[in-house]
C-alpha cells in the first residue's frame, strides 16, 4: 500500500520532460555533424539549460519521494562544471530569504561588499560593470562563475574538507558519462561541445538569474516576477515566476502558472511590483546598460554608486514601476544594512562565501 502511494506521488510530467530532454540531447550529439552550427548551438544550449532547471527541481525534492533517485535523474551533468551536491547545499542556503542578496551570507548573490570592491583594480571593476549588462552576463558570466567556483573549491581543498569526496565522486561519474558519450561514442570534438552546449547553456541559465533578485529592505521585494512566454517558461521550469517560487519552494514547476494566475495581484503587491513582461524587455533595457552597480546598496559606498548610476540613467527606461527602480541612498541610509555587512571582520573571507556556488544558478 505504501509503495502504491509513493508511486502516485511521482510527478510524471517532470519525468516525461527528463526522458524527452535526454532523448533530444542524445539525438543532437549523435547527429551533430549533420547540423549547421547556427542550429546546433541554440538547441544544445536549450538542452543544457533545461537540464539545469531539472537539477533545480531535484534540489527541491522533485520529482519523486526518493532523494537518491532524484539525484540519479540528474547524474549526467550536461554543463560539466558544478557537482549537484554542492549546488544543492548552496541553493538551500540561498532559500533562507532573510539572507537574499547579502554578499556574505547568500551563496548566490552577485553583489559585492565595499571591502571587496576596494581591493579591485580599474580593469576588474570595469569587467564587473560589464557583467551587470545582459551582454556581459551572457559572454563573461560563465567564465566568472566557473572561476569563482574554482577558487572556492580550491579553498576547500586546502582546508582538506573531506566532504569534497562525497560531493565530487558522483559528479566525476556524471561528467565521465557525458563526455564518454559525446567524445567517444559521438565523436564530437571537446571544443564543439563546450562552444555549442556547455558554455551557452550556462549563459542561458545566467539570463534567468540576471534579475531574479534585487537588494531591498523588505524581504518580499527582493524576488522578481517575469511573465515569460512558453519557450522560456519551459526552459526555466517556470522559475521566472521567482517570487512565487520563493514563497512556495516545494511546489512543482508545472503547478506554478495556475498558482500564479490565482495569486497574481497578491504576489505583485508583496514584491513591490518588481515585474517584467518577458525576457525581450530585459534584453531591450539592459543589453549594454548595467542594471545596477556591483556593490550592495545597503552601504554608503554602494548607495553613492547607485545615486551616480541613477543620474546617468535619467531618461532611460528605468522609471516604469515594474522595472528595476533602485532605492535612493536616503532610503538605504534610513534602513539597517544586512547583519553580515555590519560585521566588518568577515570581509577578509567573504570572497569564498559569496562565490561558493559561482553566482546565481
Amino acid at each position: 500500500m505504501r509503495r502504491a502511494r509513493r508511486a502516485q506521488s511521482v510527478e510524471w510530467p517532470t519525468v516525461l520532460v527528463a526522458v524527452a530532454l535526454y532523448g533530444a540531447f542524445a539525438c543532437l550529439t549523435w547527429f551533430h555533424e549533420s547540423l549547421p552550427w547556427w542550429l546546433l548551438l541554440p538547441l544544445g544550449a536549450y538542452a543544457v539549460c533545461l537540464q539545469g532547471s531539472l537539477q533545480h527541481e531535484a534540489v527541491h525534492g522533485h520529482p519523486t519521494p526518493w532523494p537518491l533517485l532524484n539525484e540519479f535523474l540528474v547524474l549526467p551533468n550536461l554543463w560539466l562544471w558544478m557537482p549537484f551536491r554542492v549546488y544543492r547545499r548552496a541553493h538551500l542556503v540561498h532559500h533562507k530569504d532573510r539572507r537574499l542578496t547579502d554578499p556574505l551570507e547568500d551563496p548566490e548573490s552577485f553583489y559585492m561588499t565595499p571591502e571587496q570592491w576596494g581591493r579591485l583594480g580599474r580593469l576588474e571593476r570595469s569587467v564587473l560593470w560589464l557583467h551587470n549588462t545582459v551582454a556581459g552576463r551572457l559572454l563573461l558570466g560563465p567564465l566568472l562563475c566557473v572561476a569563482r567556483f574554482a577558487g572556492t573549491e580550491a579553498g576547500r581543498l586546502r582546508r582538506r574538507d573531506r566532504a569534497m569526496i562525497g560531493d565530487w565522486l558522483p559528479h566525476v561519474a556524471g561528467v565521465a558519462l557525458v563526455l564518454g558519450w559525446v567524445l567517444w561514442v559521438c565523436g564530437m570534438p571537446l571544443f564543439v561541445y563546450l562552444a555549442c552546449f556547455a558554455f551557452p547553456g550556462i549563459s542561458l541559465t545566467l539570463l534567468r538569474s540576471f534579475l531574479e533578485h534585487q537588494a531591498r529592505d523588505a524581504v518580499g521585494e527582493r524576488s522578481v516576477l517575469i511573465e515569460a512566454g512558453p519557450v522560456f517558461s519551459l526552459l526555466f521550469f517556470n522559475n521566472n515566476l521567482h517570487a512565487l517560487h520563493h514563497a512556495e519552494p516545494g511546489l512543482a514547476w508545472y503547478k506554478l502558472p495556475a498558482r500564479y494566475r490565482a495569486r497574481r495581484e497578491v504576489l505583485l503587491a508583496g514584491n513591490g511590483h518588481y515585474r517584467y513582461s518577458g525576457y525581450a524587455e530585459i534584453v531591450a533595457r539592459y543589453l549594454l546598460w548595467p542594471k545596477e552597480p556591483p556593490v550592495h546598496p545597503a552601504t554608503p559606498e554602494g548607495a553613492a554608486l547607485l545615486l551616480d548610476h541613477q543620474g546617468h540613467a535619467a531618461g532611460a527606461a528605468l522609471t516604469e514601476r515594474h522595472a528595476f527602480a533602485p532605492q535612493t541612498p536616503r532610503s538605504h541610509a534610513a534602513s539597517a544594512p544586512p547583519s553580515s555587512l555590519r560585521r566588518a571582520t568577515k570581509a577578509s573571507s567573504s570572497s569564498a562565501t559569496a562565490g561558493s556556488s559561482g553566482g546565481g544558478v
